[in-house]
């Protein structure tokens, strides 16, 4: 049931926003991002549910954790660049938003390398 308590606490953050937009909207800003890094930490035990999830899989199927971490670190960032641009685009930093995406493109592509490096090699490999 923890996701009718991160609805709730968006509904009453939404609500305590408008009205303090009127009258400070700085705080509100603030409010807002004090609630999603509240629903971030709330969800991090299941992240780490998650993740032991995949490790175990993983394991299973005798795939390197390497590539797992990366696969992980790959996600962590999306999720990361996307919680970071919604907050600027809540500060009405449009423009900072799309930055923040660029950027974590290009994270991704620098993180991906050895994956790809690994495909690279084995279909090398199957062509010999």
């Amino acid at each position: 049931m923890e996701i009718a308590q991160v609805i709730g606490l968006a509904i009453i953050v939404t609500v305590l926003g408008a009205v303090l937009k009127q009258i400070k909207p700085e705080i509100a800003i603030q409010l807002s991002i004090l609630a999603g890094v509240t629903i971030f930490l709330l969800i991090m035990d299941k992240i780490r549910l998650v993740i032991d999830l995949l490790q175990k899989l993983a394991d299973q199927a005798d795939i390197s954790s390497y590539y797992l971490f990366i696969v992980l670190k790959i996600v962590g960032v999306a999720y990361l660049a996307e919680l970071g641009g919604q907050i600027c685009r809540d500060a009405g930093e449009n423009a900072l938003a799309t930055k923040v995406e660029i950027a974590a493109k290009v994270f991704v592509v620098i993180l991906a390398i050895p994956i790809i490096a690994a495909i690279m090699e084995s279909v090398m490999k199957l062509l010999a």
